[in-house]
């Protein structure tokens, strides 16, 4: 079997209504995961302490009743579904050669929820927390280790950046096979650019990591919300950056009825 005949079955692969319809599903998912970890941080926003604002804050949350329970094992078809279906689209071509490097880091990001929401609907789960900071502290053990550390920082604060262009552009309008309505269209560029802000915040906590030689200081998404928490007007621009993660999550909802799949 040749590379022709391989990105073919891999289109036809992609195509099957099956994974197309698990892909969906997939966004709506993420959809849900981003609601949940705006809604903890708009709490935090308030002054309550609680769950963390993270993906491990959030699948803990769900995991915590029988429905949830139910929807964590839902998501873990549906993220190996959309991840399977980011292999496709990585390996069956048509597009550029950045894209097609996006579609498989976005089947590892993919694969990634999928494990998780696996470890937290079978009890097992842990912190995001905790596994940035051991993380970090591997990495730092690494000859230029620190240098690596900064590395990442910076490779987040580029995504972050990218997540806010393409809301700022209204480029995500791109990732979709019909036009939704205003209102999801307004949906995706705020939670767009809150959640490139979050991002570039855990980017910048991991170089702060870095030049302090401290892996406790990179703390994920929860750890950059509340560190936004600590800057001046920190409550507005927490409940702000919420609302915009919870948008995205609307839009996540949107996406999935519309994507191009």
């Amino acid at each position: 079997m040749d590379s022709t005949d391989v990105k073919a079955a891999s289109r036809r692969a992609g195509d099957h209504p099956a994974l197309e319809t698990a892909a969906r599903i997939g966004y709506a998912v993420n959809g849900v995961l981003h609601i949940v970890i705006g809604a903890i941080a708009l709490r935090l926003a308030f002054g309550s302490k609680g769950s963390s604002a993270d993906q491990s804050g959030a699948l803990g949350s769900m995991a915590q009743n029988g429905f949830g329970v139910f929807v964590l094992w839902v998501a873990v078809i549906a993220w190996l579904g959309l991840a399977i279906w980011q292999v496709t689209e990585a390996i069956s071509g048509g597009f550029e050669t950045s894209d097609r490097l996006k579609a498989a880091a976005k089947a590892v990001v993919y694969l990634v929820l999928a494990w998780s929401a696996f470890k937290f609907a079978t009890g097992s789960g842990t912190s995001s927390k905790s596994q940035s900071a051991d993380f970090t502290a591997s990495l730092m053990k690494q000859p230029a280790g620190t240098w690596l550390v900064g590395a990442v920082g910076l490779a987040i604060i580029g995504v972050g950046v990218y997540h806010v262009v393409k809301g700022w552009k209204k480029k995500f309008l791109e990732d979709l096979e019909t036009h939704p309505s205003p209102w999801i269209v307004k949906a995706g560029r705020f939670g767009y650019i809150a959640k490139g802000i979050a991002l570039a915040i855990v980017g910048g906590l991991f170089i702060l990591a870095a030049v302090r030689h401290k892996p406790s200081e990179a703390r994920g998404l929860d750890g950059a919300l509340r560190n936004l928490l600590g800057a001046p007007g920190g409550p507005v621009l927490l409940a702000l950056v919420a609302l915009g993660l919870i948008a995205f999550g609307v839009y996540s909802f949107g996406r999935a009825r519309h994507a191009r799949v």
